[in-house]
C-alpha cells in the first residue's frame, strides 16, 4: 500500500511538472512573434519621430527646412493617404528635429530589411527565434529571399492593404480612421485564412510555398519531391491549432534498404511534343502573328505620318494667318475698325509669338480704343497670356518705382497708363478664368493703384477664385476682393486632402485690402502686409501668418483657429468675437488690440505683448500665457481658468470678475493689479467694525498665490477671504 501511494504521488508530481513545462501552442507563439515583429518596426520609426516632434515644440536657434529624404517621404505619405501636407520649403524645423526625422525614415527600413534577411536565410526572425517558430520550404530547408519576398510583400501585406485601400477610396474616402480599420481587418483576415484550409496554412504561405513549423522539433530533410508527398499525407490528418497555426511538415524517416517505393508515372505532354504532332497549326499561328504585327506596324506608321502632316499644316495655317494680320496692322491706310478686327483675330490664333506681339502692342499703344481691343484679344487667348503680361507689368512697375521718369512727367504719365493697361488685362483674365489657374505664377505682379488720382486702377473682383495662383511678393494694396476664394478642393472634390489648390501670398502687399468673408484657410502668408486690411468674418483657419503685419486690421468675427502668427504684429487690430482657439501667437505684438469676447482657448500666447489690450469677456481657458505682458490690459469677466500664467506681467491689469480658478500663477507680477471693486462701508454705528465687502470680484478659489510677486495687503486680504492660498493667510 505504501509503495502504491508513493507511486501515485510520484506520477502526480511528474504530470504536474510536465504540465508546467508544456510550451504554448504554435498558433499563439506565431501570432506573438508577428506582433513583436510589427512592433519593432513601428517603434523604430515612432520613437525618433516623437523625439523630433518634441524638439520642434521647443525651438531654439536657427530653423531649417527638412532634408530631401524627409521631404520626399512626407510628400509620398501625403499623396498616398491624400492628406494635406505643408510643402517642405514653407516648413521650418530645428536641426535636431531634422536629424530625428531622418532617423525615423531610415530605421524602419533597416529593421524591416534585416528581419526579412534573417527570415530568408535562417527561416526565423529574432522574435520567431525567441518563441521557437520557424519558416521552411516544402523540402524542410530555409525558404530563401525570393520566397520570403513573395510571402511578405505580396501575400501578407501587399494584397490585404491594396484591397483595403481600394475599398476606402471607393467608399469612405477621405476618412483615415476607416482606412486604418479596414487595413487591420484585411491583414488579420488574411491570417485567419488558415482556419479554412485543411492543412491550416495561411494564404501567404500557400502562394510562397512555405510552412510554419515548431523550431524545437527535430526534422529529417528529404529530397524535394518525396518531402512534398510525405508532408501532404501527414498534414491531411493534422489537427487544427488555432488562428495562425499550420501543421509542421513531419517528415518520415528514410525507407530502409531493400524496400522500394513504386509510383505510377504521370504522362505530361510538353509543348515540343504538341508542336511536332501539329506542325500545320503551328505554322498557321506563326503566319497569323506575323501578319498582325506587320499590319499593326503599318497602321501605326500611317497614323503617325498623318498626325505629323496635320500638325505641320496647322502650324503653316497659323503662320500664314499671322503674317496676313500683321500686314493689315502695318498698312498705312488701315482704318481703326480694321485694326481692331485684325487684333481680335490675332487673339484666336493662340501662338506664343502672337501673345508676345499682343503684349508688346499693349505696352506701346496710346489710344484707348486700341488698348481695350488688345485687352479683349488677350482675354480671348486665355490664361496663357498671363506670363507675358506679368513680365511687362513687372518691368514697367520697377522702372516707375526706381524713379526713372521722375524728371519727365509726360513720360511718367505715359508709362503709368501702360502699367494700368497691363493691370486691367490681368484683372479681366483673373475674373474670367478664376478657378482654372492652378499653378499660375504671378509673383511680384503689381495690381495696386499707381497714383492717387480718381482714374487710377483699383483691383475690384468679387467672389473670384484665386485658388492655386502664386502671388508671392505681389502688390495688391487697396484691392477689393470680398468673398474671394484662395483655396479650393482638388480633383477629388474633398477638402484637406493632398490635391487641394491653395494660393501663395508669402511676402505679398495687401495694405488696406478688402477681404471680407474671404476664404484664406491654410493659405501661406508669411511676412504679408495686411495693415488696415478688412478681414471681417474671413476664414483664416490654419493659415500661416508668421511675421505678418496686421496692425490696425479689422478681424471682427474672423476664424483664425489653429493659425500660426508667430512674431506677428497686430497692434491696434480689432479681434472682437473672433475665433483664435489653438492659435500660435508666440512673441506676437498685440498692444491696444480690441478682443471683446474673443475665443483664445488652448492658444499659445507665450512671450506675447498685450499692453493696453481690451480682453473683456474673452475666453483664455487652458491657454499658455507664460512670460506674456498684459500690463494695463482689461481682462474683466474673462475666463482664465487652468491657464498657464508663469512669470506673466499683470501690472495694473483689470481682473475684476475674471475666472482664475485652476490657473498657474508662479512668478506672476500683480503690482497694482485690480482684483475687485471695493464697496464703501454702510453708514451706521462707527464703533462696530464690519468685514470688508467686495464687488465685481475675481474668482480665486483654490488658486495658489504663494509665488506671486508684488501683492499688496488689500490683495492678500481679498485672496484669503475668497478662498485663495497665500502663506500670510490666517
Amino acid at each position: 500500500m505504501a509503495n502504491s501511494s508513493v507511486r501515485r504521488n510520484a506520477n502526480r508530481a511528474r504530470r504536474s511538472v510536465q504540465a508546467k513545462s508544456k510550451p504554448l501552442p504554435l498558433a499563439t507563439r506565431r501570432f506573438a512573434a508577428w506582433a513583436v515583429e510589427v512592433s519593432l518596426v513601428a517603434l523604430s520609426g515612432l520613437i525618433p519621430y516623437s523625439l523630433g516632434e518634441q524638439a520642434k515644440l521647443e525651438p531654439s536657434g536657427e530653423q531649417v527646412t527638412p532634408n530631401p529624404v524627409v521631404a520626399l517621404t512626407q510628400k509620398a505619405i501625403a499623396s498616398t493617404l491624400t492628406i494635406s501636407a505643408e510643402p517642405s520649403d514653407r516648413r521650418l524645423v530645428t536641426p535636431l528635429t531634422n536629424i530625428f526625422w531622418s532617423v525615423a525614415v531610415v530605421t524602419p527600413l533597416l529593421v524591416g530589411g534585416w528581419q526579412l534577411y534573417l527570415l530568408g536565410k535562417t527561416g526565423s526572425t529574432l522574435p520567431k527565434r525567441w518563441l521557437g517558430v520557424r519558416v521552411v520550404s516544402a523540402a524542410g530547408t530555409v525558404p530563401g529571399l525570393s520566397r520570403i519576398a513573395i510571402r511578405e510583400a505580396l501575400g501578407m501585406w501587399g494584397l490585404p492593404l491594396s484591397v483595403a485601400y481600394i475599398m476606402w477610396r471607393a467608399t469612405a474616402f477621405p476618412h483615415l480612421g476607416i482606412f486604418f480599420g479596414l487595413s487591420c481587418f484585411f491583414v488579420l483576415g488574411e491570417g485567419m485564412t488558415a482556419r479554412f484550409h485543411r492543412q491550416r496554412r495561411c494564404w501567404h504561405d500557400l502562394i510562397a510555398g512555405t510552412y510554419v513549423v515548431d523550431a524545437n522539433r527535430a526534422m529529417t530533410i528529404l529530397p524535394g519531391t518525396r518531402a512534398k508527398q510525405l508532408i501532404g499525407s501527414r498534414e491531411q490528418g493534422a489537427g487544427s491549432r488555432g488562428l495562425y497555426s499550420s501543421p509542421s511538415p513531419r517528415l518520415q524517416p528514410q525507407p530502409s534498404v531493400g524496400k522500394s517505393v513504386t509510383t505510377k508515372p504521370k504522362v505530361r505532354r510538353s509543348w515540343w511534343q504538341l508542336m511536332r504532332q501539329h506542325p500545320n497549326v503551328l505554322l498557321f499561328l506563326a503566319f497569323l502573328s506575323c501578319m498582325v504585327a506587320v499590319l499593326g506596324t503599318l497602321i501605326g506608321i500611317q497614323i503617325y505620318i498623318q498626325a505629323q502632316k496635320y500638325q505641320r499644316q496647322l502650324a503653316e495655317n497659323k503662320s500664314t494667318q499671322f503674317l496676313t494680320l500683321i500686314q493689315h496692322l502695318d498698312a498705312r491706310g488701315t482704318t481703326l475698325s480694321d485694326r481692331q478686327r485684325a487684333i481680335l483675330a490675332l487673339g484666336t490664333i493662340g501662338d506664343p509669338q502672337v501673345l508676345q506681339l499682343l503684349v508688346d502692342l499693349l505696352g506701346q499703344e496710346q489710344r484707348h480704343e486700341i488698348i481695350g481691343t488688345v485687352q479683349q484679344a488677350l482675354v480671348s487667348s486665355g490664361s496663357a497670356a498671363l506670363p507675358y503680361l506679368q513680365r511687362l507689368n513687372q518691368s514697367i512697375a520697377n522702372e516707375i518705382a526706381a524713379g526713372r521718369y521722375s524728371s519727365s512727367p509726360t513720360e511718367l504719365a505715359k508709362r503709368t497708363q501702360q502699367l494700368q493697361a497691363t493691370q486691367q488685362a490681368i484683372a479681366k483674365i483673373l475674373a474670367v478664368y478664376g478657378g482654372r489657374l492652378q499653378g499660375m505664377d504671378l509673383s511680384r505682379v503689381n495690381l495696386a493703384p499707381s497714383t492717387s488720382q480718381d482714374r487710377a486702377f483699383t483691383l475690384e473682383l468679387e467672389r473670384v477664385n484665386f485658388a492655386g495662383v502664386v502671388f508671392k511678393g505681389a502688390n495688391l494694396n487697396r484691392a477689393t476682393l470680398p468673398a474671394s476664394q484662395w483655396r479650393d478642393a482638388g480633383a477629388d472634390r474633398h477638402w484637406d486632402t493632398f490635391d487641394d489648390a491653395i494660393a501663395n501670398l508669402n511676402h505679398a502687399q495687401m495694405k488696406g485690402a478688402n477681404l471680407t468673408k474671404a476664404n484664406l484657410s491654410r493659405v501661406p502668408m508669411e511676412r504679408i502686409e495686411l495693415m488696415q486690411a478688412n478681414l471681417n468674418q474671413a476664414n483664416l483657419s490654419a493659415a500661416s501668418l508668421g511675421h505678418a503685419n496686421l496692425s490696425s486690421a479689422q478681424l471682427v468675427g474672423a476664424n483664425l483657429q489653429a493659425a500660426t502668427l508667430v512674431d506677428a504684429s497686430l497692434t491696434g487690430a480689432n479681434l472682437s468675437t473672433a475665433n483664435l482657439s489653438d492659435v500660435n501667437l508666440h512673441a506676437a505684438r498685440l498692444s491696444r488690440v480690441s478682443a471683446l469676447g474673443t475665443r483664445l482657448q488652448s492658444a499659445n500666447l507665450t512671450k506675447s505683448n498685450w499692453q493696453g489690450a481690451d480682453l473683456s469677456s474673452a475666453d483664455l481657458s487652458n491657454s499658455n500665457l507664460s512670460h506674456a505682458d498684459l500690463s494695463l490690459a482689461r481682462l474683466s469677466s474673462s475666463n482664465l481658468s487652468h491657464a498657464q500664467m508663469q512669470n506673466i506681467n499683470l501690472r495694473q491689469a483689470d481682473l475684476r470678475m475674471a475666472d482664475l480658478r485652476g490657473a498657474n500663477l508662479a512668478g506672476a507680477d500683480f503690482q497694482r493689479t485690480i482684483l475687485f471693486s471695493p464697496q464703501p462701508p454702510a453708514s451706521g454705528d462707527r464703533f462696530l467694525a464690519s468685514p470688508p465687502e467686495y464687488t465685481q470680484a475675481a474668482l480665486v478659489q483654490g488658486v495658489n498665490f504663494s509665488q506671486v510677486r508684488n501683492l499688496d495687503a488689500q490683495q492678500i486680504a481679498y485672496i484669503c477671504v475668497y478662498g485663495g492660498y497665500h502663506p500670510r493667510c490666517p
